[in-house]
């Protein structure tokens, strides 16, 4: 890291004239100081300038701004929920972890079972609310989910073994076989847990929020 060295009659002027020849707001200086300066005896006889030395600062600041914005969604997610949950009530409180692109609230608490709902509509209805909370205030769109007694990780492996069963009907009977409705989360690991198989071909069908995904053999 190259080091530089100024001088004035104070150190207040020696970092002024390290930003002018340096062409760099103070913010973005790492600044020590060598020799603090002294106006000697009244002043007139025996001063000695300032100098100090200086660094120019690395890369890190934005990624602290990053680390601090991302520290904002967490905390508003995680109070946005927890006041949802006392007004339920229920006694829960809320963990944050990532997942890849995605921000996972967890609901941990003795009764937190209870806001799975049927086919987790619960956990779905407040992950909806949530989401659309936080990304109007801070006016940007997150990935969030929301989870309890680690049901999503349950509901992808159900989604995904129930696929592959009906994939194996599909190409057994050799016609078409369609899941029940499904949202867009549940239809999506249904394709994925298929696409690597060269027999079958899925497609979703239906209008709205749920929709069926039909699984089709491909004719040989």
């Amino acid at each position: 890291m190259e080091t530089y060295e100024f001088e004035g009659k104070t150190t207040e002027e020696a970092i002024e004239n390290a930003a002018r020849k340096l062409n760099l707001p103070v913010e973005d200086l790492n600044i020590d100081v060598i020799e603090p300066g002294s106006a000697g005896i009244f002043g007139l006889v025996g001063g000695r300038k300032a100098r100090i030395k200086v660094t120019l600062k690395g890369p890190a600041e934005p990624e602290e701004r990053a680390e601090s914005v991302e520290t904002d969604e967490v905390k508003l997610a995680c109070e946005t929920l927890e006041k949802i949950l006392s007004l339920i009530p229920v006694e829960a409180t809320v963990r944050a972890d990532r997942s890849e692109d995605n921000l996972v609230l967890t609901i941990v608490g003795e009764r937190s079972g209870l806001l799975i709902g049927r086919k987790g509509k619960t956990l779905d209805a407040l992950q909806y609310i949530v989401t659309k909370i936080v990304n109007k205030a801070l006016d940007k769109k997150i990935s969030l989910i929301i989870d309890s007694e680690n049901y999503r990780k349950r509901r992808q492996d159900s989604i995904t073994q129930l696929a592959l069963k009906i994939g194996e009907k599909a190409k057994r009977i050799k016609k078409p076989v369609a899941t029940n409705p499904l949202n867009p989360h549940d239809r999506r690991l249904v394709h994925l847990a298929l696409q690597d198989d060269e027999d079958l071909e899925t497609r979703s069908r239906g209008e709205g929020l749920l929709k069926k995904v039909v699984i089709i053999p491909r004719n040989k």
